[in-house]
Parts: C-alpha cells; sequence; structure tokens
C-alpha cells in the first residue's frame, strides 16, 4: 500500500477529485486553503497573493498508482496546471 500525496491548485481541485473517483479511490482526506510558495509561485491567500492549493492524501494499492499518476501527468499537460505528488510506501492500513 502507498500513502499518496497531492498538491493542487485550489480552482483545480475538483478535477482532482473526479480523478480520483474514476479510480475507484474510497476516500481521501483534503486541507484546503494550504499556503506556500513553490515552482508555481506564491500562494498566501492575501490580497497581495491571492492564490491557494489544496493538499489530498489518499491510501491506495500499489498497483493504482501508475494509473492514477498517468491521469494526472496527462490532465496537467492538457491544461497548462501544475500538480505535485508524493509517495510513501505503508506496510499496512488499518
Amino acid at each position: 500500500m502507498k500513502i499518496l500525496m497531492i498538491i493542487v491548485e485550489s480552482e483545480c481541485r475538483e478535477e482532482l477529485e473526479v480523478l480520483l473517483d474514476r479510480h475507484n479511490v474510497d476516500g481521501y482526506t483534503e486541507i484546503p486553503g494550504a499556503h506556500g510558495v513553490g515552482t508555481s509561485g506564491i500562494r498566501m491567500g492575501s490580497g497581495a497573493f491571492p492564490k491557494t492549493s489544496s493538499v489530498f492524501f489518499t491510501i491506495i494499492d500499489e498497483d493504482q498508482l501508475a494509473a492514477i499518476k498517468a491521469d494526472i501527468t496527462n490532465y496537467c499537460e492538457a491544461c497548462g496546471k501544475k500538480m505535485r505528488m508524493a509517495v510513501w510506501g505503508i506496510e499496512e492500513a488499518f
């Protein structure tokens, strides 16, 4: 099993939810309105830097990972958006 973390522009969160649903991901945790600085710019939710990100965490089977990663990558390339992903291995989920 794997923990998948995805950081997405907040305005793209619904598209990510659709992608996860398409891959039968039956649960996730979202942290909306995340602030930070990265390759996509400054996201502080302020007047000067109004954009924010959403951070999603989900636990998936290892055999789901390649297909989910491919769909997210294809979506980002098609619309010019950025999503960042990180994966951690876990021994068990209960």
